[in-house]
């Protein structure tokens, strides 16, 4: 579709799409909380699905995209470097988020975010596993790794609905003096108050707002696909990094809005909560190309999977032992995130060469 235009062009054509994807993904957060609350899906479905599913909007228009395209590389590279990328988001969010002494994960910490956290890991586990699998193994246009890791995605989710309606642990599993309301209560105010949005205007806010991300995915694969051409960048890696950070604007935008409310925990749970579902896009790509996706998969994703899954291991240890001090604006936790991260996209660079 972009063949033909220069890359000035295209890196305009982008970077407006990226624009228009942060817009929609503030009304997204806000309309579904609204949504959430007026149909009584609790904060497990409103909170963690809903969201989940809506902030993932590009990556799930790009999958689509590439997936009827046969373009599997380009699909798998964003879905597993976009997990790495949205653990990164958390860095941003420490920095210019939280205010005070205290970093993110002190604030934010408890024992559901560690099964989110955890639930992460063990999708991205089991993805590893299902690249080694033949790619004859295929079913219906089904594919048993990538059944298994929905699977596992609707356990952990419906673990972690439990799990918000108590846990037989002190405080109902949250550490001491962190946030001061329950999770997802501050934005419970703004469905609360006497002029709030009327139920059919949220439904239109959060359809137009759910269509110009899927507009803004589409135009951001197409576009990025040309400009890695003009750059000489290798799919693989476009999608890892540039591609993977601009379809990362929405997560950015409503963890910012959480934590501006002081909902610390609810800012993590959209991260943990988007990076679970994402591999659950491996059933869909398969569905549609008709072909196993992550049997065909390289090693730079391996590698990616695997950097998803050292950068989630940090910030799990950061939710146990809770760094208080900052550096640099930041947590600890956050700062060996931002190094490893960092040395991970050179490793990147070493095994696309490689």
């Amino acid at each position: 579709m972009f063949s033909a235009i220069s890359l000035p062009f295209l890196l305009l054509i982008f970077c407006g799409a990226a624009i228009a994807i942060w817009i929609a993904g503030v009304q997204l957060s806000n309309t579904t909380d609204v949504l959430s609350t007026r149909l009584g899906l609790g904060e497990a479905l409103g909170g963690v699905i809903l969201l989940a599913i809506a902030a993932n909007l590009p990556e799930i228009a790009i999958t689509v995209s590439a997936a009827l395209r046969h373009n599997l590389d380009l699909a798998t590279g964003n879905i597993l470097g976009g997990i790495a990328v949205q653990t990164v988001v958390l860095v941003l969010l420490d920095i210019f988020g939280v205010r005070g002494r205290s970093s993110l994960m002190y604030h934010a910490a408890s024992l559901t975010l560690m099964l989110e956290g955890l639930l992460v890991i063990a999708v991205l586990t089991t993805a590893i596993m299902a690249t080694q699998l033949p790619q004859s193994l295929i079913f219906a246009r089904i594919a048993p790794g990538a059944l298994l890791i929905t699977i596992l995605w609707a356990g952990g989710i419906w673990l972690v609905g439990r799990a918000r309606k108590g846990l037989p642990w002190h405080e109902q599993g949250n550490a001491p003096k962190s946030q001061e309301n329950d999770q997802g209560s501050l934005q419970q105010t703004k469905v609360d108050q006497p002029k709030s949005t009327p139920l059919t205007r949220a439904w239109i806010v959060f359809l137009s707002a759910s269509v110009v991300t899927l507009m803004g995915g589409v135009i951001l694969e197409q576009a990025g696909g040309s400009i890695a051409e003009h750059l000489g960048m290798s799919g693989v890696l476009f999608g890892a990094t540039v591609l993977a950070a601009a379809t990362a604007l929405p997560e950015i935008s409503t963890g910012l809005a959480s934590v501006k409310l002081k909902d610390y925990q609810l800012a993590v749970s959209d991260i943990f909560g988007g990076n679970a579902f994402l591999p659950v896009l491996f059933l869909l790509a398969t569905l549609i190309s008709g072909e196993t996706v992550l049997p065909r998969a390289n090693k730079t994703d391996i590698y990616l999977a695997s950097l998803g899954i050292l950068l989630t291991v940090v910030y799990l240890c950061g939710l146990i032992f809770r760094p208080r001090q900052r550096v640099l604006r930041m947590g600890l936790d956050s700062l060996v995130v931002l190094v490893l991260y960092s040395l991970g996209m050179v490793g990147l660079i070493a095994v696309t060469r490689g």
